[in-house]
């Protein structure tokens, strides 16, 4: 069996692959999707949320979404923005 070098360049390589791999694993965790676009159900499921719940917010345009076909897509990003534009707080 021969020997292998490693260099200085190998390590900071596989040091980048291994933050990006821990990154995707706490993500995963922390429960926020990895995916830019969810689907109702996951928004519903990411909410807390009814189907008519889901539904209303779409009609009143609280929550925009994309059509493709049957199907409605949402971009996690708007939805977090919209969670943050509606945010109460409390002065006392």
């Amino acid at each position: 069996m021969g020997a292998t070098i490693i260099t200085t360049e190998d390590l900071m390589e596989f040091k980048l692959e291994l933050l990006d791999e821990i990154k995707q694993v706490l993500q995963q965790q922390s429960g926020h999707p990895t995916k830019k676009w969810l689907k109702s159900n996951q928004v519903r499921e990411l909410l807390g949320i009814s189907p008519g719940t889901l539904q209303n917010l779409r009609i009143n345009g609280t929550i925009p979404y994309t059509k493709v076909g049957g199907i409605l897509y949402y971009d996690y990003s708007e939805i977090m923005d919209v969670l943050e534009k509606n945010r109460v707080r409390n002065r006392f």
